[in-house]
């Protein structure tokens, strides 16, 4: 008997992700086959953002999309944009299912109408070879442009040593980095009464478990203590750190009800270039807030190229209804945030160029994770450069050294030799 076939997608955040991942290992407990293009499929499921408008408006276009290229199959919508508008998630052509937050880890028994016993975790048995943890849940912070904690709620975190023995599990199960994640990772443990919680649930993971590759995923500035920057230190904590800015003034970043200057955040940052000088600092920035003026914005493009960011995540200012931001006086015209949103993201690419050029000739350890059409292998270095390779050998869920290459796009090209063992440990560069 043929097995029934789903196909997930996930817009968002990491925490989506990683909600995916479960969502997949529940599909294939019940009997279904998780392909990937949904016109395979007799079902759908997209994880929807509506983190901003954009991502509302993405949400439901892709909806949309699907139903048109699988129009065979039932849609389920879950997630932050049906907590947010569900009627209209309801009443789109295809959608026999619109699940909020709450209801998210029921999903597969609501469409099955089964109870259901989900299969182990394995590499890629969604999308990522990576394992992503979700550990924290909800916002405490007043960030008067946000929507986070209406859809998410309040912080919550999930104990530290069964989050260690998810860790250990997923190893176990072939993981060979594990990505952690949630709504405001850093703020992880505050409501279990630690008051360093993601420094110890880090230093407990690299202790305790043989996982050989820790990433974290977004961190607010204010919740970056000496205690978590210092795990940097260890070899296997990737050294990536997603350091969320949204302005580069500090007039915004009070309109914006940031708990962070911008000397505040230079420090943090020097700080990490010291513990692990070749870390990779990406954060996200916003554009037309309002009242944010001529010189609110040079400010910001000013202080961006002093930071030497590696990626950009580049967003214009966009008013969700229901935040102290969508009232505040002083609008900035569509056209003007989307300008200066064009001008941010040319400077981020030219810094991301520049951060990928420092590694041309160089050997850095790389997961490969996935082949494309093409028949080249993708993968990632711990500092989060996106790496090419052609090779008939079976690259999959495997880290190896590769000598990086020259630059094509957002990827660097990289020579590697599967027959070589680990010639470096993680963390570390030859030349």
């Amino acid at each position: 008997m043929q097995k029934r076939r789903v196909y997930l997608e996930s817009i968002g955040c990491r925490l989506n992700a990683a909600e995916s991942e479960i969502l997949a290992c529940h599909f294939v407990g019940a009997g279904y086959t998780v392909v990937h293009r949904p016109e395979d499929a007799e079902l759908v499921v997209l994880n929807t953002c509506a983190v901003t408008a954009e991502a509302a408006r993405k949400s439901r276009s892709r909806l949309r999309a699907l139903q048109r290229r699988s129009p065979q199959a039932a849609l389920a919508a879950v997630g932050c944009w049906v907590e947010f508008a569900a009627e209209t998630a309801q009443s789109l052509p295809g959608v026999r299912w619109a699940i909020p937050n709450a209801d998210k880890d029921r999903t597969v028994a609501l469409v099955t109408g089964e109870s259901v016993t989900p299969v182990p975790w394995s590499p890629g048995i969604w999308s990522h070879t990576r394992a992503f943890v979700g550990v924290q849940y909800g916002c405490d912070s007043a960030c008067t442009y946000c929507i986070t904690r209406v859809l998410r709620g309040p912080g919550r975190s999930q104990p530290l040593a069964e989050t260690v023995a998810q860790v250990r599990d997923f190893v176990r199960h072939g993981a060979q980095e594990v990505v952690l994640t949630g709504v405001s990772l850093g703020a992880y443990g505050h409501d279990l009464g630690l008051k360093s919680g993601l420094a110890q649930l880090v230093e407990a993971i690299l202790r305790d478990t043989d996982v050989p590759r820790l990433r974290l995923s977004s961190i607010e500035p204010w919740d970056v203590d000496a205690a978590l920057l210092q795990q940097w230190a260890h070899p296997r904590l990737c050294r990536q750190l997603h350091l969320p800015l949204q302005a580069g003034s500090d007039a915004i970043l009070r309109r914006m009800g940031r708990r962070v200057t911008t000397a505040e955040f230079a420090a943090v940052v020097d700080h990490a270039r010291v513990i692990a000088p070749d870390i990779a600092i990406t954060t996200d920035v916003m554009t037309g807030f309002p009242g944010e003026t001529v010189a609110d914005f040079e400010a910001g493009l000013d202080f961006v190229t002093r930071m030497e960011f590696t990626r950009l995540h580049v967003f214009p200012f966009s008013e969700r209804e229901g935040t102290p931001a969508a009232r505040l006086p002083g609008r900035v015209p569509k056209a003007v945030r989307a300008a200066r949103a064009a001008r941010m993201r040319a400077l981020g690419a030219r810094l991301a160029d520049a951060y990928r050029a420092r590694f041309v000739g160089r050997v850095l350890p790389v997961l490969w994770e996935q082949q494309d059409r093409l028949g080249r292998w993708h993968g990632l270095t711990d500092t989060y450069l996106e790496v090419l390779a052609e090779t008939s050998e079976n690259l999959h869920n495997r880290i190896l050294p590769a000598r990086l290459g020259s630059m094509m796009g957002v990827y660097l090209w990289a020579e590697v030799d599967p027959a070589t063992d680990m010639g470096t440990s993680e963390g570390e560069t030859t030349s």
